[in-house]
């Protein structure tokens, strides 16, 4: 299954990506390549695999969820690049 130049030019669109042409082409081609690898997997006879969603067991290693003190206005903002007041200054859209 063959990706045209157009349909790259689509998606770049709908990722909101600006790509030259050079780029546009060098993409088409890696995304060929992708699809065969992916049209190949489909040709497997997967129906004696079990469901995963994970090929390795994994455990959650996070902290437990404790509540604590929430940040002072100061701390929240202490790296913004701009601030107006108490709140993040940004530029108008």
């Amino acid at each position: 299954m063959a990706i045209s130049r157009d349909e790259v030019v689509h998606v770049a669109r709908l990722a909101r990506l600006e790509l030259t042409d050079e780029e546009l082409d060098r993409f088409a081609g890696q995304l060929d390549a992708i699809l065969e690898a992916v049209g190949k997997v489909s040709e497997l006879d997967l129906s004696e695999v079990e469901p995963t969603l994970h090929p390795l067991a994994l455990s959650n290693v996070w902290a437990e969820d404790e509540p604590r003190p929430p940040l002072t206005v100061e701390e929240a903002l202490a790296n913004a690049p701009d601030r107006e007041g108490d709140a993040f200054r940004v530029p108008a859209a």
